[in-house]
This record gives structure tokens, sequence and C-alpha cells, in this order.
């Protein structure tokens, strides 16, 4: 009961809610600056005053093509794809009540990646490329309704989600390889390149298409925010609370879902940002979940931005996959993560 006796302190909460909205709005402003500082950063080299030209007075700059229509909406996408991913996972978190869960755990991303790989192994270049996304999407839907229809047993337990949603990401993996295997060179290389996770030749059609996810599934997330937080006190503390648990359940994974299948569908496999981005914001911010989500989403952008900047520019003329580098850093994080849960079970 000592979470729900903190709760109910005014001056506390008052307190936590001020530090809470001072720290996002500086992780706000740390993005406006990493965003306009990978704006003037690539192969083609070029000053903040010549970006802030480009941007306001586009007719008159040299290289306006350079900020409009290559850098600015990768940016965008990856600041986009970042807070999907990061507030996906901390749904998912909160809804298994598990610092482990993530989109990549529960299946969600498996489902994405062998739907595309399907697709690509299916049609290749012989259909347009432009449905890849759709068919992620799709796969994702999938994946989340399979994990439901396993997992229920007279109601959803959080326990049985995390282990069918473990196995089904297993068998889809392999499931994704095999694909991988016998597809034609061509199929496959794009495959290799799409699961590592890319924002490569990134447009402005991709970031329209990811917005609307965002626009709709964060506010209906947060509406659900009480319920998510008298959830973590665990199901029967919020049924006595007077919270349709099964209900709320199902509207946030649905939530979650929505924004990690989009997030996938448009920049491929970029694996840990849902691990990794809520734990950082819960420190930042504590777990109450009308301020972790925000926080979650800045963190998230921040994530992907800054590893996209690091494969555009670390190692030119190459361009690198930004999954590398968010890999190379969620991977010994998630063995953190293992190790401390581990040792606070004991």
């Amino acid at each position: 009961m000592t979470h729900s006796a903190s709760l109910t302190q005014p001056g506390n909460d008052t307190a936590a809610t001020n530090r809470a909205v001072i720290l996002s709005a500086l992780l706000a402003l740390v993005l406006l600056v990493s965003m306009g500082l990978s704006l003037s950063l690539g192969s083609f080299p070029t000053s903040l005053e010549q970006v802030l030209h480009a941007l306001f007075a586009p007719r008159d700059s040299d290289i306006a093509f350079i900020i409009w229509e290559l850098r600015l909406p990768r940016i965008l996408l990856a600041v986009l794809v970042g807070a999907a991913l990061a507030v996906a996972g901390a749904i998912l978190q909160g809804i298994v009540r598990n610092p482990l869960a993530s989109p990549d755990v529960i299946g969600i991303t498996s489902g994405a990646a062998m739907a595309a790989v399907i697709f690509l192994a299916l049609f290749g270049t012989g259909l347009s490329i432009h449905w890849l996304p759709a068919s992620a999407l799709l796969g994702a839907v999938f994946s989340a309704l399979l994990v439901f229809l396993l997992a229920w047993k007279g109601g959803i337990s959080p326990s049985r989600m995390v282990l069918v949603g473990i196995g089904l990401s297993a068998a889809m993996g392999a499931v994704t390889t095999l694909l991988i295997v016998i597809s034609d060179d061509a199929a496959a290389m794009v495959a290799y390149v799409w699961l590592t996770g890319s924002l490569y030749a990134a447009q402005w059609q991709d970031v329209l298409g990811m917005l609307p996810w965002l626009l709709i599934a964060v506010p209906l997330c947060l509406s659900y925010a009480r319920h998510m937080d008298a959830m973590a006190l665990g199901d029967q503390v919020a049924q006595g609370l007077g919270v349709n648990v099964l209900r709320s359940r199902l509207v946030l994974m649905a939530c979650s879902v929505a924004l990690a299948g989009a997030a996938v569908a448009f920049a491929g496999g970029l694996s840990f940002v849902g691990l990794i981005a809520p734990h950082i914001a819960a420190r930042l911010v504590g777990r109450e979940f009308t301020r972790l989500v925000p926080a979650s989403a800045l963190v998230g952008a921040l994530i992907v931005l800054y590893a996209d900047l690091l494969g555009r520019v670390a190692f030119l003329p190459k361009d690198l996959p930004a999954g590398i580098f968010i890999s190379g850093v969620g991977a010994p994080f998630f063995v953190y993560l293992l190790h401390r849960t581990r040792y606070q079970n004991h």
C-alpha cells in the first residue's frame, strides 16, 4: 500500500509533476537542438546559417534540396519512430508489469518483420515497395492477436502474455530466417537492411504516413493513464478502484501494437528502443503514466535520432543502418536489466 499512499499526498505529487514538466521541457529543447545539429551534418557539411537560410528561404538557397528532401524527412521520421517505439514499450511494461517487456519481447516486432519478409520473398521487386509498410503493419496486428488468443484462459494474464510472446517471437524469427535463405539475392539484401532498421531514403510520404498513428494512439493511451496507474498496483486493486481491467488492457495493447507496428513498418526492425527509453524516462520523471509517456517519447526520439546521425556521418562515405548502433547499446542494457531483476528477486 505504500504506492497508493504516496499518490495521495498533494505536496509530493505537485513537486513531482513540476519536476517532470521541467525535465520534459529540457528534453524537448535538447531534441530541437539535436535536430538542428543533424540537419547541418552529413556527407555535404553545412553551417547552421546555411541550414536556417534553406529552411526559411528555400528558393534562394543552393542546398534547399539537401535540407528539405534528403535530411529533414529522415530526421522527422527518426523522431516519430523513436517516440512511437518508446511509448509502445512504456505501455507494454505497464500492462505486463515487467521491466523487460517491449515490442521485441512480446512478438510485435517479429510479426511485422515476418510479414515484411514474406512480402519481399513473394513479390520481390515485382510489386511496389510502398506496400511493404502495409504488410509489416498487418503482421504486427496478426502477431498481437495471436498472442491474445494463445494467452487467453478465462482472461488475460500478464505472465502468460510474456511467455506466449517470447515463444511466438522465436517461431516467427525462425520463419523469417528461412524465408531470407530461400529468397533470391536482391530480396534477401533488402530484407537484411530492413530487418536491421534503417531510415535511409526516408521521404515525406513516410513522415505523413507515420504521424497519424502517433496523433491517434498517444492521446488515447493517455486517456487511460489513471487505469494504467491503478493496474500497476495489481488487477484486484484496480478492479476495486472501478477499473475494467480487461477492456483497459485491450485498448492499451491496441495502442502499443499500432505504435510499434507503424514504427517497424516505416523504419524496419529497430530493436531495444521500446526497452531502453521507458527506463531512462522513469529514472527522470517517475512511473506515473501521464509523466512517463511524454518523457519516454522524447528519450526514444533522441535515441533513434542520434543512432541515425551516427550511421550517416561516423563512417562516411558509407551510410550504416541506425539499428546497428541501437542494438550495440540495447543488448548490454538488456543483460543489465536481466541481472538487476534477478538480483532484486533474490
